[in-house]
């Protein structure tokens, strides 16, 4: 049954229980199967009001800052996988507290914090980042291996021998891939890492698999992990979060003005590409509309503008079967990952409503945003 959009407040992020446990159930599958640890990455998905389900699914969460990890903590009830390009000193014993894994960027962090590691109460699992110098990223914004990228060790920093307390490697260099992208990269992993991968006790394989896209083949996937679990008696790990939230909401609008910006149609939104969608224009991509194509000659057309006052702040072009009035609905189709995580107040523009479209065919709204959520961030 089709949600019901006068339900539902504008802007607001509509997140679908069903299509969320769809997802959660394939991947599921392939853990099971595969035999790897799935676990959420809260940089793509962090919306918490869903983590009772997402936990009776996966295996856990993995956190890039110390308050990924309370989240992961106070919301999921686990301990929570956790790297940082850098730690900072004064938040470290808490990241210890929250963290079953700490994986390090460099020797240089391990070497600063592996007394302070070594010396906790309880038995915290380290890990060296590593870059293999191969990653299928068209987007330099989003490649992690670039020349003079910041993000893992190459294999001529670390000698024969890992150091020791280091129990873990950890590769992410996909990007929404699918996993004959994983096989090609793995080629360069093991060849550049393999004889370090006989010394470790698990692999962590990162995100960017996208695992919830049609047509993305699983049982390759299976038989990929399952092989470099025997080959070198490990535990491998991912870590998605695009494949968490795919195609699983939305995004609400209304048309506020429609305005003729010289022989082209702007219809202007209350929401913001730049504020709400930023992946939009950073990746970048054309988010789909619903009843909306790419624009077709002869049938109304219009530019989508955003609401603040960026230049920038619109995308183009879509066509319509009839012409948009002020008040009508606009959804932007699959806005829940990478989104919510990234929101911003630029131009005092309120964020977003949040609710969620219910298994029973009833909607929950979550939260709401005012001046105060504003004000606090500035």
């Amino acid at each position: 049954m089709p949600i019901d959009i006068s339900q539902i407040p504008s802007p607001c992020y509509v997140l679908e229980e069903r299509l969320l446990r769809r997802n959660l159930e394939l991947l599921n599958r392939v853990q099971t199967e595969s035999g790897a640890s799935i676990i959420v990455a809260l940089k793509g998905f962090s919306m918490y009001a869903t983590f009772s389900m997402v936990k009776q699914y996966l295996s856990g969460a993995t956190a890039s800052s110390l308050n990924e990890t309370r989240l992961i903590v106070e919301e999921m009830g686990c301990l929570a996988h956790t790297y940082c390009p850098a730690y900072k000193p004064a938040e470290f014993e808490q990241i210890m507290a929250n963290s079953s894994h700490i994986t390090f960027n460099s020797l240089n962090q391990w070497n600063q914090f592996k007394d302070q590691v070594q010396g906790f109460e309880r038995k915290i699992s380290c890990g060296i980042r590593i870059n293999p110098q191969y990653a299928e990223v068209e987007t330099d914004m989003y490649n992690p291996c670039i020349v003079g990228s910041r993000l893992g060790v190459t294999r001529e920093l670390l000698g024969k021998e890992l150091p020791e307390g280091i129990e873990g490697l950890h590769s992410h260099t996909l990007c929404e891939n699918d996993s004959y992208t994983l096989e090609r990269t793995l080629v360069h992993i093991e060849d550049k890492f393999g004889d370090l991968l006989h010394q470790v006790k698990w692999l962590n394989l990162g995100g960017g698999h996208l695992m919830t896209r049609e047509g993305y083949n699983h049982e390759h996937l299976i038989a990929l992990i399952k092989r470099l679990r025997e080959t070198y008696n490990i535990e491998i790990i991912l870590e998605p979060g695009s494949a968490i939230g795919w195609q699983t909401g939305y995004l609400t609008s209304t048309v506020l003005d429609i305005v003729d910006a010289q022989g082209v149609d702007v219809a202007i939104l209350d929401v913001s590409f730049a504020a709400h969608m930023p992946d939009t224009l950073e990746m970048p991509y054309k988010p789909r509309i619903w009843g909306a194509t790419d624009a077709v000659e002869g049938k109304p057309t219009y530019r989508m503008g955003g609401m603040t006052c960026l230049a920038g702040d619109y995308m183009g072009d879509y066509s319509f079967d009839k012409p948009l009035q002020v008040g009508d609905s606009v959804v932007f189709d699959d806005m829940i990952h990478y989104t919510m995580v990234k929101t911003t107040t630029f131009n005092g523009v309120g964020l977003p409503s949040i609710g969620i479209w219910k298994e029973n065919d009833e909607f929950k709204l979550l939260k709401s945003f005012g001046y105060e959520t504003y004000k606090d961030r500035i």
